[in-house]
């Protein structure tokens, strides 16, 4: 077998979510958005699809696979993975990883098994938690310490057991005060048994990180998230050094699973986060095994069907899912039009279920997108 061709297919479709001056997400009006899909096609008819992937991509993807037997996962990320360094932009870790997980899809497609089997299988549901969309000024919203407590009270009558708030972050008034209020408002709600986490502004200072962190020790928080600049790991070797709550991290920072490594030989945090977004699957493993290693948690950032799988191949593991982002005013279980099912349904127990399609399980519509393509 091998790979044809790589191709984006680009098709639109209607949101409601809208994005602040520096790129934070929120509800607001309907306007036209624009999604994309990866697709892998073979000389044998199997084809392996993942959301994400750029026309930018393609020339030095195409140089890559095409001829090549896509079940060679390994030496195909690892071609890629050179080819960033001169590529650049072209091949950023986020199509790096729309190419790999089209590879997994198709492996999982040509022998009928589910991604997180082919990795070995662990579990098939993970819990999950509310994870809150950032501060705002909206009435009723995500305005008020006391509206993130309604908020945190409604979720777990929905049936999560864990709730993170993302609190304010510039353009709106990011203070670390305002920010403790809105986690003491919500530990006072929904007591002391409920998990809750905070993922705050990412660049206070030390001193500001370390009072909020101070804060969330007096509230029995479970982890706290992201609060300096993760390009000074001084810093965070600082804080985890002053503070016995969790410190989580890095969760944006490029670098691959290397800058885990260096931030786990560095004690920079107590808990480390991937996604399958930097670098894809055959990258989640590689920083999955080297955390297991070392005895340190990992923490998987955000959701879709490629970060289920990876939790549901974890032997560490896990401890949650992210379902999200979340906000009063925005509906999450609005049907996606381009997905026949949701991958990420959240039932009465508070677990969310990987998929068990063959491949990533993705349940495309290709009515809908062939007739919105743009």
């Amino acid at each position: 077998m091998k790979i044809q061709d790589i191709e984006v297919i680009a098709f639109k479709y209607t949101s409601r979510l809208v994005r602040d001056k520096e790129g934070h997400a929120h509800p607001g009006p309907e306007h036209e958005a624009v999604q994309t899909l990866t697709r892998i096609t073979t000389d044998e008819g199997v084809e392996g699809y993942s959301f994400g992937g750029s026309p930018a991509m393609l020339e030095a993807a195409r140089l890559v696979l095409v001829g090549e037997d896509p079940l060679n996962r390994e030496k195909i990320w690892q071609q890629l993975r050179r080819f960033q360094r001169l590529y650049g932009p072209q091949l950023h870790d986020y199509y790096l990883a729309a190419i790999d997980l089209a590879l997994w899809d198709l492996a999982g497609r040509f022998t009928g098994l589910p991604v997180y089997k082919l990795l070995g299988g662990y579990r098939d549901k993970v819990l999950a938690y509310a994870s809150t969309m950032c501060g705002d000024d909206i009435p009723g919203g995500l305005d008020t310490p006391e509206h993130y407590a309604d908020f945190a009270e409604a979720c777990l009558a929905q049936g999560y057991k864990a709730f993170k708030l993302h609190t304010w972050m510039p353009p709106y008034d990011a203070s670390p005060k305002r920010a403790v209020a809105a986690c003491e408002a919500v530990r006072k709600r929904v007591g002391p048994d409920v998990h809750l986490m905070l993922d705050s502004h990412h660049f206070y200072s030390r001193t500001e990180a370390l009072y909020i962190g101070r804060a969330l020790e007096e509230l029995d928080f479970h982890w706290f998230e992201e609060p300096m600049d993760e390009r000074s790991m001084s810093s965070y070797i600082w804080l985890t050094e002053q503070l016995d709550i969790p410190v989580v991290g890095p969760e944006t920072a490029g670098g691959l699973f290397y800058t885990r490594a260096e931030w786990i030989v560095n004690h920079a945090s107590d808990i480390s986060r991937y996604s399958v977004a930097r670098g894809g699957l055959t990258a989640f493993i590689k920083c999955m095994h080297l955390c297991e290693a070392h005895g340190v948690a990992l923490e998987v950032h955000g959701g879709g069907h490629g970060n289920l799988h990876a939790l549901g191949a974890m032997g560490i593991p896990g401890e949650y899912y992210e379902r999200g982002l979340l906000h009063p005013f925005y509906d999450y279980e609005a049907p996606q039009p381009w997905l026949n099912t949701r991958p990420d349904v959240l039932d009465p127990e508070g677990y969310v279920h990987v998929p068990q399609g063959p491949g990533l399980g993705l349940d495309l519509n290709w009515d809908y997108i062939n007739s919105h393509r743009v």
